[in-house]
């Protein structure tokens, strides 16, 4: 069967969102980031609503400028099995 990164990428996105367990604000920020790299690329856009938490957000996305839509995700696979796996 052939590697399917989309599907594992989106496999891991469900289980995230599903999970009802906190998960610590650096990791969210880590997978919000890794997710919009995946989706979007470097096409950053911001909204007006000037506040603290838009604004770590934007950053951590910023800090993956140039990273690969497959290596995001294939990072997001990887933060989002390490929350899964030490949230049992």
């Amino acid at each position: 069967m052939e590697y399917d990164l989309d599907q594992e990428f989106n496999e891991a996105y469900s289980k995230i969102s599903e999970l009802r367990k906190a998960i610590a604000p650096d990791i969210m920020l880590k997978l919000y980031a890794y997710n919009k790299q995946a989706n979007f690329g470097n096409k950053f856009s911001f909204n007006n609503d000037v506040n603290v938490r838009n604004a770590f957000k934007l950053n951590a996305w910023i800090q993956l400028n140039g990273m690969k839509s497959d290596e995001a995700k294939k990072e997001y696979i990887k933060l989002a099995n390490t929350v899964l796996n030490t949230k049992k």
